[in-house]
């Protein structure tokens, strides 16, 4: 593995962990709903699904999760822009940013793949046709 790769690995999985402290934090400690914590601590638990995953380089898992993300970038754009609370905006844009960094690096560390495995059915498709 090249040392680019490693990192967008390491960004994806530093991303996801902090996406999923964030998420605890912010509903049971910083900004909860309701004083005490909330239900709202429930939303970590689909990003704990991809974590084993992403952490052994599974690349089925690292596609489907990269999808996954956008709904917690849309919570964090919806609540950035939209919360009352001064905190729990700024969380929101936190929410975003870590959204965006762990979709980037997911993608770029997929990219590699993609590319060997459009030469493989492009080589497919040739030798079929020959």
């Amino acid at each position: 593995m090249n040392s680019r790769a490693r990192y967008f690995h390491l960004g994806a999985c530093s991303s996801l962990i902090a996406l999923i402290l964030l998420g605890l934090a912010w509903e049971l400690v910083l900004a909860p709903l309701r004083p005490g914590g909330s239900w709202m601590v429930l939303k970590v638990l689909p990003l704990l699904l991809p974590l084993r995953g992403v952490l052994k380089r599974d690349v089925y898992t690292l596609q489907w999760s990269s999808m996954l993300i956008l709904v917690y970038l849309a919570e964090g754009l919806v609540r950035a822009t939209s919360d009352a609370v001064h905190l729990s905006m700024q969380l929101g844009w936190v929410e975003v940013a870590l959204s965006l960094l762990y979709f980037l690096c997911a993608l770029l560390y997929l990219h590699p793949f993609k590319k060997a495995a459009k030469e493989i059915a492009r080589q497919a498709i040739q030798k079929a046709s020959q």
